[in-house]
């Protein structure tokens, strides 16, 4: 029996996936930094908060990583998955307000 050697794809599949979750780990990170700050906020403007400090590379007050591009639809998916996990709530009578 020969075992043959792993496919090229498959490393390459495993470091995108690696790449996504850092960055999905980074956009959740801005985003509770945002809340925790502000308390409560407009979904629309924790969206552009998130995109300008991922263009800037600001993670927070004296905190820099290295800047990448993220698109609305990150940022809601990412919004989504912390209101799933219950990090975030939406306000009674005002979905569209988010609470930490």
């Amino acid at each position: 029996l020969r075992l043959l050697p792993q496919q090229r794809y498959l490393r390459t599949e495993r470091a995108e996936v690696s790449a996504l979750e850092r960055k999905r780990n980074v956009l959740c990170c801005l985003i509770t930094r945002i809340l925790k700050v502000e308390k409560q906020l407009h979904i629309d403007n924790l969206v552009f908060r998130v995109i300008d400090a991922c263009q800037k590379g600001e993670l927070g007050p004296g905190m820099q990583f290295l800047s990448f591009c993220c698109h609305s639809v990150d940022v809601l998916s990412c919004v989504l998955h912390l209101l799933n996990q219950g990090y975030l709530r939406r306000q009674e009578g005002r979905p569209q307000v988010l609470e930490y």
